[in-house]
């Protein structure tokens, strides 16, 4: 299961996690198999081009994720995600990756609806 974390840096699975996923300036992928981490690797948050949070929504998918954890998201990139068939997860507590993938792990994320957390959506 590869799972994605937008990060303030690119310190592997002890990155500080970004409060919006769009506003990230990495992204950490964590690559998960029978509970185990089995790889973590970090990209540069190549940002928003002409189509705003949908460039977000194309970079996240070009890394063929089965799920994404934030603490905020806005209303369209989320609807895209969901239209996307990604599963989006909500963890506003976690510091850091590690922490966020525990929470994760045993369930005790809130999956989205397809509906944003952010007021400007």
């Amino acid at each position: 299961m590869k799972l994605v974390f937008p990060t303030n840096e690119n310190e592997g699975y002890l990155s500080k996690r970004g409060a919006h996923f769009g506003k990230a300036n990495y992204y950490t992928i964590v690559t998960v198999k029978d509970g185990a981490i089995i790889d973590v690797e970090g990209f540069k948050n190549p940002g928003h081009n002409s189509s705003a949070c949908g460039d977000a929504v194309t970079n996240i998918m070009s890394f063929k994720p089965d799920a994404l954890i934030v603490g905020g998201i806005g209303g369209r990139p989320a609807q895209g995600f969901a239209e996307a068939g990604l599963d989006v997860y909500f963890d506003q507590e976690s510091k850091t990756v590690q922490d966020s993938l525990k929470m994760f792990l045993a369930n005790k994320l809130e999956k989205s609806s397809g509906q944003g957390t952010c007021s400007n959506n």
